[in-house]
């Protein structure tokens, strides 16, 4: 079958989608759920599809209607659509079909438009593994880092303490940050350098 540009421009695709993500901002107030508005994934997409050199191109299989009540009386026309979308490589035009459903719900006439929307977003976002939240940038979240120890100075410095200094070792070894293995053994030789001045005196 050949190597395919479609599949390289969808990896790239889901690649800048991956570090960028798309923040659900928008509130449903009648249900209290956040969610992520097809306006948000066209902003989001459309100039990643573009500099990937990747089409998508939309197509209605079928659509079905039904009337439906409302609880104050009125109307709701209910649309199903079964959408087919080319995802379509600019490069040399090879090609892979997404089939999807969408749904959708409105008192007047724009059941179909919201059902295609519905369509496109959750196609767009299981194609390209759509995060809510991207990978961050390496400067964008600084880290309190403990500083390094020199484990041999400490070692040393407890060698050659008396009990005087070896009270001021313990409490700046209690304010240290550092592995738990780390201050483990510098305790244990606390403990032998305190012994051995206990011995000698």
């Amino acid at each position: 079958m050949g190597d395919q540009a479609v599949y390289a421009a969808i990896c790239a695709v889901t690649k800048t989608m991956a570090e960028h993500g798309i923040a659900k901002t928008r509130k449903n107030t009648q249900q209290g759920y956040s969610f992520r508005g097809i306006d948000d994934v066209y902003n989001a997409l459309a100039p990643v599809l573009a500099s990937c050199g990747l089409c998508v191109l939309p197509r209605i299989l079928s659509r079905e209607t039904t009337e439906r009540a409302t609880a104050k009386g009125g109307v709701l026309i209910y649309v199903v659509l079964e959408v087919e979308y080319d995802l379509v490589a600019a490069s040399d035009g090879s090609k892979h079909t997404l089939r999807v459903i969408g749904e959708a719900m409105d008192s007047a006439d724009k059941a179909t438009n919201k059902a295609m929307s519905a369509a496109y977003k959750y196609a767009c976002m299981q194609a390209f593994c759509i995060p809510l939240q991207g990978e961050p940038d390496a400067d964008s979240e600084p880290h309190e880092v403990a500083p390094a120890h020199d484990h041999a100075a400490w070692i040393a410095a407890i060698d050659g303490a008396d009990l005087n200094g070896l009270n001021d070792i313990a409490a700046e070894l209690a304010r240290t940050q550092m592995p738990v293995g780390n201050k483990a053994a510098l305790r244990a030789a606390f403990a032998a350098r305190k012994h051995a001045l206990a011995e000698a005196a």
